[in-house]
């Protein structure tokens, strides 16, 4: 066994690999960029390396400076992680030919499944179901029409090179074939410098459903069972779950062995995920192979029981799988929400900053631990209250998992879980997520790839946020001003006469848009528990933990436990539960009777400014003053989260003034341009 490693990455996946290290009493080496200085993986390690500045492609992408940083602190193995460079053959190459272990596949096994096109080819010779389509790289838009009509539309058109969404096109006739084509090939080329498209038939109502392989140095391959990602925007996964609610036992079985047979066929020798895609009738066909771990691995550690990053050292280190196929159970119902910072009500906009407030949930389950019985919580993060989000990196705060006795626990645990998750300074998903979890076709499984974009065409709205029941959040609010008062009338010192009272009757006043509130009158009365009514109809029997400076309230409402977040921003109470957001005020109903008669004050015209639409780096401004531009006409470029952003003019105008300049770090709405 190795006595030190070295991560080649950063962030959760850099803490949960150290973790793992730790339990085997392995020593461990971070890298870090400037960036990532104060970040958690750096502390958590026993030595940390600089590796150069924040960005990926002069630090973590630098392959020179991880095989350095493994000599001069004597490391024996690198463990990749995800992203960056866990996929590249090059890499793992280099680090084997300079007498490093590559904790991970072997190079030729990394090369034989990182292209789309040969790995189909390999797949077929494994006797591996694949997709009817045509496998060799295609010339001509013309020729890609004539193949099209050949398999029958739908089909899908593919970079050979893609990955993330980049370099797809599905096509439902000729002319969709032909421009289809033409755009795959230039986006592969500028996006992978590789411009081969191949094309296949377009699996329609598809599931996403992949299996975990696990092979070592002797021949050995088992499988995981499946993980079920077909909840996916923009063909980002984001919720995944273990086992999947849609295939039978027998389908199960036969993918399962397909994918051992695919991992046997390149020598496969670590973790390694077989991706296929699902139709309604449990068709299945081989997608492509991930030869890394996958983000979503916790889920399968959790109704296995089996931890994947050990194994993958163990492995590494030429030790033989300790179990048989007969031998791995299936226990329980496992769910994963990527805590992403991002705002989902503005288009999933990135959002960078400081974390003011991060206060995960209360864990029962953890990192490279066994799993409890009845299941629990498990959080991994590379984040710390405090510390910075990069506008450089992906944008995962935490990965969320849950295990339970079955799936309606785990969505029921998931749901509480993602109550309790607080997070200050930067937007996050949590609301997006808990709409999913509540919508009653995810909660049936019934559900597939698209599913996302059909139930939310014009994107992620507050009013797309479903709850039962939206008034406790307004009883919610009450409470808490009670609370408030009761603290208010017990401070010494109040003049005879002259002290706080408290009523019973008041006006919880949500804000609605553009001055529109809701009045809603309410009774509050104390006792054991205490009884808020809400419009003289609905009693809420209230009990709750919540105090002062505090977010998070646990409590129960008529006998019923609840999780929900409260917090009082002067007179204003933010509320959130299940998703929904409500900020309130409560009074007295001759103040609420007044405050109707306040004018409302429109926020100021900003119609004719370009402004920001999140933190990020300012990578080109395209105008100067006196330019004339048109509707649609490209004006700057903001880089945020490694993504590049292009923004556009809304209307006709004139450029008056450049009001940021080149290389600035925006923040949210800052002005960038003028219009006359």
């Amino acid at each position: 066994m190795f006595n030190k490693i070295l991560i080649a990455n950063r962030g959760e996946i850099a803490c949960r690999v150290i973790l793992a290290a730790k339990k085997m009493g392995i020593a461990t080496v971070a890298v870090y960029s400037e960036a990532d200085r104060d970040a958690r993986h750096v502390e958590l390690a026993d030595e940390a390396v600089f590796i150069g500045a924040a960005p990926s492609r002069e630090s973590y992408l630098v392959a020179d400076k991880i095989i350095a940083a493994c000599k001069s602190t004597g490391a024996q193995a690198v463990h990749p992680g995800y992203g960056f460079l866990s996929e590249n053959a090059d890499f793992a190459r280099r680090v084997e030919e300079e007498g490093i272990t590559f904790i991970g596949p072997k190079h030729h096994s990394i090369a034989a499944m990182g292209d789309k096109i040969a790995s189909k080819k390999l797949a077929l010779e494994a006797m591996v179901n694949t997709i009817p389509g045509w496998n060799a790289a295609i010339e001509a838009p013309e020729r890609a029409v004539e193949i099209a009509r050949d398999i029958g539309y739908p089909v899908m058109i593919k970079a050979s090179a893609g990955g993330g969404g980049k370099g797809l096109r599905v096509a439902f006739n000729d002319k969709e074939a032909f421009e289809g084509f033409t755009a795959c090939r230039n986006e592969a080329r500028n996006s992978f410098g590789d411009d081969r498209v191949f094309i296949e038939k377009f699996v329609e109502s598809p599931r996403h459903i992949e299996i975990q392989v696990l092979g070592d140095s002797q021949g050995n391959v088992v499988y995981l069972h499946e993980r079920e990602c077909s909840l996916q925007r923009r063909h980002q996964k984001v919720i995944e779950e273990a086992p999947s609610p849609f295939i039978s036992e027998a389908t199960r079985q036969a993918m399962g062995a397909q994918a051992v047979q695919l991992a046997k066929a390149v020598n496969y020798q670590s973790a390694g995920t077989v991706e296929f895609v699902v139709g309604a009738d449990q068709s299945f066909y081989f997608l492509e192979m991930n030869t890394r771990l996958q983000v979503e691995h916790p889920v399968t550690e959790s109704i296995t029981g089996i931890e994947l990053v050990e194994q993958m050292i163990r492995v590494a280190a030429g030790e033989a799988l300790g179990f048989k196929q007969a031998d791995i159970p299936r226990r329980g119902w496992a769910m994963e929400c990527r805590i992403n910072a991002e705002d989902p009500f503005r288009g999933f906009l990135p959002s960078t900053g400081r974390l003011v407030r991060f206060q995960p949930p209360a864990t029962t389950m953890h990192a490279s631990m066994p799993v409890p019985e009845g299941g629990g919580v498990r959080v991994d993060t590379g984040v710390v209250e405090g510390g910075e989000i990069p506008m450089f990196y992906d944008s995962m705060i935490a990965k969320l998992i849950v295990h339970g006795v079955d799936r309606l626990d785990a969505i029921r645990k998931m749901r509480e879980a993602l109550n309790a998750f607080v997070i200050r300074g930067v937007a996050s998903n949590i609301p997006f997520q808990s709409a999913l979890l509540a919508h009653p076709k995810f909660v049936s499984g019934d559900f597939n790839t698209g599913f996302i974009a059909e139930h939310y065409p014009l994107g992620f709205r507050a009013e797309d946020v479903p709850h039962d029941d939206p008034d406790f959040l307004v009883a919610l609010a009450a409470a808490a001003y009670r609370l408030y008062r009761h603290r208010a009338a017990g401070i010494s010192g109040q003049l005879p006469g002259h002290g706080v009272t408290i009523g019973e009757q008041f006006v919880v006043v949500v804000k609605g848009p553009s001055g529109a509130h809701r009045h809603l009158p309410v009774r509050v009365q104390t006792g054991p528990v205490m009884t808020v009514t809400v419009e003289g109809c609905k009693p809420y029997l209230l009990s709750t933990d919540w105090s002062f400076g505090g977010i998070r309230a646990v409590g129960t409402v008529n006998g019923q436990p609840f999780t929900a977040q409260v917090e009082r921003q002067g007179p204003w109470y933010r509320v959130s539960h299940n998703g929904l957001l409500i900020e309130a005020q409560v009074m007295i109903a001759r103040a609420a009777e007044l405050l109707r008669m306040m004018p409302f004050k429109a926020p100021a015209d900003m119609s004719k400014f370009l402004l920001s639409p999140m933190p990020g780096l300012l990578v080109d401004v395209v105008v100067k003053p006196g330019q004339v531009v048109q509707a649609g006409e490209r004006l700057a470029v903001i880089e945020a989260m490694k993504m590049e952003n292009i923004l556009t003019a809304a209307q006709d105008g004139t450029v008056t003034e450049v009001l940021a300049t080149k290389g600035e770090s925006l923040a949210v709405d800052q002005p960038i341009i003028a219009f006359a």
